[in-house]
């Protein structure tokens, strides 16, 4: 599996924390999250920051997964992300409305970065973790990274293994600890 440069990482997250707009601070966050998850044998970037056809919501980030052994060879296909690069946690909202977006589109998993984790308190299912364990009835999985785990990743592998992680975590506990 391949490595992942130190360097490209270091910049794009120093930008995606000090950039001087919000919208660079953004961008930055998301070619961090292409780079990364589209360094993954058979994961390619095929849409980013797009409409839906009736332009009421907006996709960060679709990655076609070719299943490749090793690699993510676990989750389906089509994997979407949602990028939330903002100064605090994401709100249950925000999570709901990711939610939403995967429901809308009949997908079972998608995967919530949130630089700055998200609200609430997982053991005690509150705020965001909430919407997170009702997605579970309903038989999607949200997986949620936040900047703590991925800030740290120097390899693919060590980023499959994370996903890996926090399947488990979702399962086990009905929630995640980010």
């Amino acid at each position: 599996m391949p490595a992942l440069s130190s360097r490209k990482v270091a910049a794009l997250l120093q930008t995606a924390r000090t950039g001087t707009t919000t919208v660079q601070r953004g961008r930055a966050f998301e070619d961090f999250l292409c780079y990364a998850f589209g360094s993954v044998p058979g994961v390619a970037i095929t849409h980013r920051d797009q409409l839906n056809t009736f332009h009421s919501e907006e996709i960060d980030v679709a990655l076609w997964n070719d299943k490749k052994t090793g690699a993510f060879d676990f989750l389906p296909n089509l994997i979407l992300l949602e990028a939330k690069n903002w100064s605090n946690a994401a709100g249950s909202a925000e999570v709901a409305w990711f939610d939403t977006k995967l429901r809308n589109r009949g997908l079972d998993f998608g995967i919530f970065v949130a630089l700055n984790g998200i609200t609430g308190d997982a053991a005690d299912k509150t705020a965001a973790h909430q919407i997170i364990a009702a997605s579970l009835r309903e038989q999607r999985r949200l997986v949620v990274l936040a900047g703590t785990d991925v800030s740290t990743l120097r390899t693919t592998a060590a980023l499959v293994m994370l996903i890996k992680t926090k399947l488990c975590e979702l399962a086990v506990t009905g929630t995640l600890f980010p």
